[in-house]
């Protein structure tokens, strides 16, 4: 198992890549702001400054990722690959069998907390989990990919409670979830009836 370290620092290079993509944005969809609105926005004070904030604020919700590059034995049922981690499981069966696998002989699974604004009073719903997966252009890690990583490194759920989420056939919310309660180490899967604590790493892959 590999952790990746994430470099915190920009160069030239990445600067002028990045005024590109905004220049190459705004070509694109310069038919949805008019000439007089572009102008006005134009003489907007400090806007050089409120751009970058969204750029800024971006780079520090990856400057936190958890990076682990990891094999998956995408061979294996999903049972085996939950009994792979070693676990005790509180499962649903039929939510475990519809797991998703996932594709790949390994997986880069990045591991974020999603941004404060995105909870309300200390929770945050699964809808506006997805949202912050886009944010950060991350999917939802698979659960093969997540049960890989917990299987390599058993300790890491006992600092970092982790998770992932999935929507079934039918359209409802389920979840697997890895952490140590109780003086035992544990995994959950099961439909979601609940929103998520702050306490929760969750667990992405890259689009």
């Amino acid at each position: 198992m590999t952790e990746i370290m994430i470099a915190s620092e920009m160069n030239d290079d990445q600067i002028d890549t990045a005024v590109a993509q905004l220049r190459a944005a705004m070509r694109k969809h310069r038919k949805e702001i008019s000439k007089d609105t572009a102008q006005h926005v134009l003489g907007t004070e400090n806007l050089g400054m409120r751009m970058f904030a969204v750029f800024r604020g971006l780079a520090e919700a990856v400057s936190a990722f958890i990076v682990r590059l990891v094999p998956v034995n995408r061979d294996r049922t999903p049972q085996e690959a939950l009994n792979a981690t070693g676990r005790k499981q509180y499962t649903d069966q039929k939510v475990v069998d519809a797991m998703p696998r996932g594709k790949g002989k390994d997986a880069q699974v990045i591991f974020f907390k999603p941004r404060p604004e995105a909870f309300t009073n200390g929770y945050i719903t699964d809808e506006a989990l997805e949202k912050e997966y886009a944010f950060l252009g991350l999917t939802p890690a698979d659960s093969y990919s997540l049960c890989a990583v917990n299987e390599a490194d058993p300790v890491f759920a006992d600092e970092h409670p982790n998770a992932t989420h999935w929507k079934d056939a039918d359209g409802k919310w389920c979840f697997a979830t890895f952490h140590r309660w109780n003086g035992g180490r544990k995994v959950y899967v099961n439909r979601h009836d609940y929103d998520w604590r702050v306490d929760w790493l969750f667990a992405g892959l890259r689009k």
